[in-house]
């Protein structure tokens, strides 16, 4: 069984910034690829950010320049680093992992989600 606990939404201003962890827990796993996603109100989740295991990012052209994602591989663990944030940034993080689980391949676990509310 895999958990993902995610910390770090909260209020901010616009122009301000956060840090977003999502810290990955259980057994007979290897994470291969993490990220994070956003929902916004009455719209669809997108890709915020992803980061493969040797390190390659991804990022939403709308978070270029701003956020940065990375990932501690000693402690299972994805940041997600934001800054001059904006009010459209308002929205659900999610963080997401691909793990590689034995006899059974490669399997995705999402968290549950934090806040993240830019006041203009």
């Amino acid at each position: 069984q895999v958990q993902l606990v995610e910390s770090g939404g909260g209020l901010v201003q616009a122009g301000g910034s956060l840090r977003l962890s999502c810290a990955t827990s259980g057994s007979s796993f290897v994470i291969n690829a993490m990220g994070w996603y956003r929902q916004a109100p009455g719209k669809q989740r997108d890709l915020v950010a992803t980061i493969t295991s040797g390190g390659s990012t991804n990022y939403a052209d709308s978070v270029k320049g701003r956020f940065t994602i990375s990932r501690d591989n000693a402690k299972n663990t994805v940041f997600l680093q934001m800054s001059s944030l904006q009010p459209e940034d308002t929205a659900v993080y999610y963080c997401t992992v691909v793990v590689i689980m034995p006899k059974v391949g490669a399997m995705d676990y999402w968290g549950q989600g934090t806040l993240v509310t830019v006041s203009p």
